[in-house]
């Protein structure tokens, strides 16, 4: 029996060698990262594709991606934005994204490009988790 508990003690220490929160950091700067660097090519691979993808999309579609915050509905687009991590960063400098809303396409990309910051927020959560054992 304290066997058992040892092999269950000695896994889960195991799973937490290093800075448990690298996948975490990773993940939400670059989408996927945090799967990629827990060789989880597949899943990070997915996650990458899906949240970059609804990204660019949403940029084409002439969303706008948050600047600042003059009421709480901006706030809560803010905050969706920033859990893109390099990519909000990228279309900051490049001036992406700066447009007034003016066409109903415009409005459903606004709204592709917080869902894409909020997965990435959710995949890098995912990938600490895997890190630190709570998830397999």
């Amino acid at each position: 029996m304290a066997t058992e508990e040892n092999k269950k003690t000695s896994t889960k220490s195991g799973s937490q060698e290093g800075f448990v929160y690298l996948p975490l950091i990773a993940g939400w700067l670059v989408p996927g990262g945090g799967h990629f660097l827990l060789r989880k090519w597949g899943r990070g691979a997915l996650l990458a594709a899906s949240i970059l993808g609804m990204f660019v999309l949403g940029l084409l579609m002439q969303g706008k991606v948050y600047a600042g915050a003059h009421d709480i509905l901006d706030l809560l687009g803010l905050a969706g934005d920033l859990g893109n991590g390099l990519p909000y960063v990228l279309s900051r400098m490049l001036g992406l994204g700066d447009v007034q809303v003016q066409v109903t396409t415009a409005d459903w990309g606004t709204r592709f490009i917080v869902v894409a910051g909020l997965l990435n927020i959710i995949a890098a959560v995912d990938a600490h988790n895997l890190k630190t054992g709570r998830k397999s």
